[in-house]
């Protein structure tokens, strides 16, 4: 699963708040609440981020296996050999 922690992070080292990302960048709020959520984003809208904050993708999102008991994607489990 994909989880926002550094993107918090990064907002706050670049001095940006969600009122400028909403007011100055014209991010949606349903984007900053899909954050919020962990919810799913669009690879565009992670491209508006690397250029707002000048980061990289990295610096934003991280991937976390899904712990035991938790929902999985039909694409994490591994094929019988």
């Amino acid at each position: 699963m994909i989880v926002y922690d550094k993107f918090w992070e990064t907002m706050k080292r670049c001095e940006e708040s969600t009122y400028t990302l909403i007011n100055h960048y014209n991010i949606s709020s349903g984007t900053i609440d899909r954050i919020r959520k962990g919810q799913g984003i669009t690879t565009a809208k992670l491209d508006d981020f690397c250029q707002i904050f000048h980061c990289r993708v990295e610096d934003l999102i991280t991937y976390v296996e899904p712990a035991d008991g938790e929902p999985h994607s039909p694409y994490s489990e591994k094929s019988p050999k």
